[in-house]
């Protein structure tokens, strides 16, 4: 197809699609075929602030809407969300390359926090003093900040941006949404979604780009807070660059995610949840397991349970009904590949082999099926690095203290979980284990809406977790109003320091 017959992905501001001046683009393709299908806008600084500008003069008309009208709106955005996710399950499989059941999946745990959203006036609830001191009252509010920023990876094109924008544009603020080039997609259809819902013009707003439009967020004066997902890297360039031009950041980073399976616990259990925790979405997820810590005698019965069942998997194109799709771009694929080949080559023992998979999907499609590395240990790369693919390593130690040595010396400090039956090793793993979200014969310990999301360590920069109610602590801040009414007869000089009384 010629560069001229593709359709392009534009920008969204003020309710209608904005081409933008910037004459870069970039290439979208459908993972399983590995077909280009379409070419996104890459905005340039002048595109960005256009953006940037209309969310911030939306913003004081935002500001001052009823909670009751900004929640009808919320509610309605759900209402119709829940009528036709089917269509952005579709939309993500095309350009991600995930399962449609994972896709809808992903939309589905979304709009829980859409959900949470509708409860903001609750949640905005500030405090009240009568007569704190003689005839003096005291109350707390919490108020938007203005224009918010949020910078999205390509694993999750929906799910993670309805982690933050839900509460965002529910407390009052205003949103620019950058969403991943490789999957665009997906945030155009959201943002015609919530101008059907009614949301005014200019209060969500969707900037394509890379980051030339990342940079813009990071310093313009309009802009007040960025939320972040995305390798560790980035996230530290984007919470370091973010705070030094005075924004609120909250920059969640990569992970190595370990999955702790003890020799007491229901090894079919754990082997079922390994494979669906190491390879479900193709293992491209933050909170995937990729590394399993078998403890004692357990290793050898184990790793042969996992590998009968990874080898069942069925891989290929998302729309046909398989197991598991591609990885998102053709570079992506190769670089994990190279991860199993240098596991091989460093001595680990390569169980199953994804490299040579038999697929059902286009012959260019970016496939690699799920792999199965035993006996690695933590000086390998495979083990080091976030591999953000199908690449589960199996690592044996010789007792529970060891294995959690080793989970807490890791940089990352994301997930984990603990397969065990026995009640006290499961409490003491919660307690000791230096990680932010834990599972207990769960593999992928996601938190419900109403709770926070976030780990330790190079898993977070910032201070709060996303959404619950970290994420309204973030996208608001809070002010407090000291008033007095007295009749004027009762005024009079004092220069004293103010008490109570």
């Amino acid at each position: 197809m010629a560069t001229s017959d593709l359709t392009r992905v534009g920008h969204w501001v003020d309710n209608k699609a904005f081409p933008g001046n910037g004459g870069r683009v970039a290439e979208v393709t459908n993972p399983a075929t590995g077909a280009v299908t379409r070419e996104v806008a890459l905005a340039d600084a002048a595109d960005s602030r256009t953006v940037i500008e209309a969310a911030a003069t939306a913003f004081p008309a935002w500001r001052d809407t009823s909670l009751a009208k900004r929640v009808a709106i919320v509610f309605r955005f759900r209402e119709l969300l829940n009528q036709r996710k089917d269509e952005l399950a579709e939309i993500i499989t095309n350009e991600h390359g995930k399962v449609l059941s994972d896709a809808l999946g992903e939309v589905t745990r979304g709009q829980e926090v859409v959900e949470f959203a509708c409860g903001i006036p609750h949640l905005l609830k500030g405090g009240f003093s009568e007569n704190a001191s003689t005839e003096v009252d005291v109350h707390s509010a919490r108020q938007p900040l203005g224009v918010v920023g949020i910078i999205a990876p390509f694993n999750f094109p929906a799910m993670v941006p309805m982690w933050f924008f839900p509460i965002a544009i529910a407390a009052g603020n205003t949103v620019v949404l950058k969403p991943s080039e490789k999957d665009p997609s997906a945030a155009l259809w959201l943002a015609e979604l919530w101008a059907e819902a009614g949301l005014p013009a200019g209060v969500f707003n969707v900037l394509q780009g890379d980051k030339v439009a990342v940079d813009e967020l990071l310093s313009h004066r309009s802009v007040k807070a960025v939320s972040f997902v995305g390798s560790t890297p980035i996230a530290q360039y984007v919470y370091a660059t973010g705070t030094a031009n005075g924004k609120r950041v909250q920059a969640l980073g990569g992970a190595k995610n370990h999955a702790v399976v003890l020799p007491d616990a229901d090894l079919d259990l754990a082997a079922d949840a390994m494979v669906n925790a190491g390879f479900g979405s193709a293992g491209e997820r933050c909170m995937a397991i990729s590394a399993v810590v078998a403890v004692g005698a357990v290793a050898d019965e184990l790793v042969e349970k996992i590998a009968e069942r990874a080898r069942g998997i069925r891989t290929g194109d998302g729309t046909r009904g398989c197991d598991m799709g591609p990885l998102v771009t053709a570079a992506h694929r190769d670089r994990v590949a190279s991860y199993i080949d240098r596991a091989e080559q460093d001595g680990a023992s390569l169980v199953v082999d994804g490299r040579r998979v038999g697929a059902d999907g286009g012959p260019d499609g970016f496939w690699l099926g799920p792999t199965l590395i035993d006996h690695v240990t933590t000086d390998m790369s495979c083990y080091r690095d976030e591999i953000f693919g199908p690449v589960l390593s199996v690592l044996r130690a010789d007792s529970y203290d060891e294995a959690l040595e080793l989970i807490n010396t890791n940089p990352y400090g994301n997930g984990t979980a603990i397969f065990t039956n026995d009640g006290g090793a499961a409490r003491r793993f919660q307690n000791e284990v230096e990680v932010g979200m834990v599972g207990i014969n769960v593999p992928i310990p996601v938190p419900m809406a109403y709770y926070s999301f976030g780990g330790w360590k190079s898993s977070l920069f910032g201070d709060t977790h996303a959404h619950g109610t970290e994420g309204v602590h973030f996208f608001t801040r809070g002010k407090v109003v000291t008033s007095r009414w007295r009749a004027p007869s009762q005024g009079g000089l004092n220069l004293g320091f103010p008490q109570t009384a």
